[in-house]
């Protein structure tokens, strides 16, 4: 099973926060769509390029952002069916559309349950207006509120988005948020750390000594908090930075942590064959100036045997699903077994990883710091 990424590149205004490709200008908005519907279509039938085209059934529609849901409930339809024409589909896909609190009214909500849409992923951030004004978020606290009150009638499969290590955020405060989310009774929640990423207005904002640098070790206690109030409340903590109750794990998602195939559409999409990695221009000129010249605006990377099993580790390491030792050495060979198993000896002895039924997994201490242990564990050379 495969899945199709659709990335829509617009914003209403930029979150301090953000690196996404996105543009606030709304100009292009209905070539843009058109140039995504083209793509779609281009994808499906050229053979000669990579990431190779997709022949196993479609089983997840992701439209991310940017935000999707600028675009109006026909636009939205219109490139599902799109897919739909193109590429075999399953009888019941996860069609998710990522969505702002400020785009979705009553009607927006209704409208979008009648469509083929059934899942919302809602940027919620923060049920505080202090933090939403901090981040530059463009709906309220009441509006984030509202939305799910509404969103909850008509969905059954809802994910909000939260972010922790917020400056000046205390610990009670952040469990408010939790529990606010919480009495909404969504079955999945994506929770990140506020990071720092070059050229955002964030950064540039820490430079002058406006906002105060985000602290490590209250990121990490905020994380702590989440993990024990969320498994308390029967969500299970599948990946690094996503809760999901039983059956309610975003397929979408999933898909990439173990290494399925996808095709991303859009400027700065990227796509995935098992063995190629591609990414579209990130530019909305040059992206639909190229598909109207039926060119792919893509450029390819081949994944080295080494490149491949650092994805696994980064990947696997991030997930429930851990990191399989046997698949270690039927995939890449009884070296990069034995390397692993030496460079991960360390991390076992201090508690941050172990061993389980030849699965490579990390403690409870040891899966914040995830990332940093994977690191270690990649192989620069072989």
């Amino acid at each position: 099973m495969s899945g199709i990424y659709i990335h829509i590149p617009f914003c209403k205004q930029a979150c301090h926060y953000c690196d996404f490709h996105f543009s606030t200008n709304l100009k292009k908005k209905d070539e843009m769509v058109l140039a995504l519907a083209k793509e779609i279509e281009m994808r499906s039938k050229s053979i000669t390029h990579r990431p190779s085209p997709i022949t196993e059934p479609i089983e997840t529609i992701y439209f991310g952002g940017g935000t999707p849901s600028i675009l109006s409930i026909e636009d939205l339809r219109f490139l599902i069916d799109e897919v739909y024409r193109n590429y075999k589909v399953v009888e019941n896909p996860e069609i998710t559309v990522e969505a702002n609190p400020d785009d979705l009214d009553n009607e927006t909500i209704r409208q979008l349950a009648n469509s083929p849409v059934n899942r919302l992923s809602i940027g919620i951030q923060s049920f505080f207006e202090d933090d939403l004004k901090l981040m530059n978020r463009a709906h309220n606290a009441e509006e984030a509120k509202k939305c799910l009150e509404t969103a909850t009638q008509y969905f059954d499969n809802i994910s909000i988005d939260l972010i922790y290590g917020v400056p000046e955020m205390s610990n009670e405060k952040w469990l408010q948020n939790i529990e606010t989310a919480l009495s909404f009774g969504v079955p999945h929640i994506s929770s990140y750390a506020l990071t720092v990423e070059p050229k955002t207005a964030l950064h540039s904002f820490i430079q002058k000594g406006i906002i105060p640098q985000p602290d490590d070790e209250v990121a990490q206690e905020h994380f702590q908090i989440l993990v024990d109030k969320l498994s308390e409340n029967g969500f299970i903590h599948y990946e690094l930075s996503n809760f999901g109750k039983e059956n309610y794990f975003s397929k979408n998602n999933s898909s990439y942590w173990l290494g399925k195939k996808y095709i991303g559409i859009g400027p700065s999409a990227h796509s995935y064959d098992g063995k190629t990695r591609g990414w579209n221009v990130s530019n909305n000129s040059l992206y639909i100036k190229s598909i109207q010249e039926n060119k792919l605006p893509i450029e390819i990377e081949t994944l080295t045997k080494t490149d491949r099993y650092n994805e696994y580790i980064m990947t696997g390491l991030r997930t429930i699903w851990g990191v399989s030792l046997e698949r270690i050495e039927q995939e890449f060979g009884k070296t990069y077994l034995d390397y692993l198993n030496q460079q991960a000896a360390k991390f076992i002895e201090d508690h941050l990883l172990f061993v389980d039924n030849n699965i490579l997994r990390t403690t409870k201490k040891g899966k914040f710091l995830s990332d940093g242990i994977s690191s270690d564990l990649f192989l620069l050379n072989l």
